[in-house]
């Protein structure tokens, strides 16, 4: 009775589900059965939202994209605070990776933008919006290089299963940003 009353409640509900199973078995791996067990909802309920497979994980990582804009706010008003650029960003990444499910789910949007050209804009959004925080600190090339520097160190991190070397971090971002200056 709840769904029927709060129909964006419970379209809300399977997208966060869609989102907490992304981590665990990819976009690929999405169902609509499993989707609709882990938000408490019926079969039914997922199909009525989102006829196709394509469309649940477009909404589910249309979701990932926007909690990454957020946490781009958030580096920028670290950024802000903080005195040593190098430093603070390699501390927000090492931060970011503390949410593992949030990491993957992210990455997950980047390889599945790979094959799905309509997810690229959003995929695009993160390395992006990166780059224009990177911009009020650094010039344009310096700013884009960092970008490519974090995006790999991410995905190293996740890919060893290691802590990010934050200190490595630090020193490879302060390097890019003097080379360029």
């Amino acid at each position: 009775m709840t769904g029927r009353r709060d129909p964006e409640g419970r379209r809300r509900a399977i997208i966060e589900a869609a989102c907490a199973l992304i981590p665990e078995v990819g976009v690929a791996g999405l169902t609509h059965r499993a989707v609709a067990a882990r938000a408490g909802v019926p079969l039914g309920a997922t199909t009525y939202y989102f006829a196709t497979l394509d469309d649940l994980s477009r909404a589910a990582l249309a979701h990932a994209a926007r909690s990454a804009a957020d946490g781009l706010r958030a580096w920028r008003q670290a950024l802000r605070a903080g005195d040593d650029v190098a430093a603070t960003v390699a501390a927000l990444t090492e931060e970011y990776l503390a949410d593992r499910d949030r990491a993957l789910t992210e990455t997950e949007l980047y390889l599945a933008a790979v094959r799905r050209p309509e997810l690229r804009p959003l995929a695009r959004a993160w390395f992006d919006g990166l780059v224009d925080l990177l911009g009020e600190y650094a010039d344009p090339g310096a700013a884009k290089a960092a970008a490519f520097l974090i995006d790999g160190a991410l995905l190293r991190a996740l890919s060893d299963q290691r802590p990010l070397d934050t200190a490595g971090l630090a020193t490879a971002l302060r390097a890019v940003l003097r080379a360029a200056a």
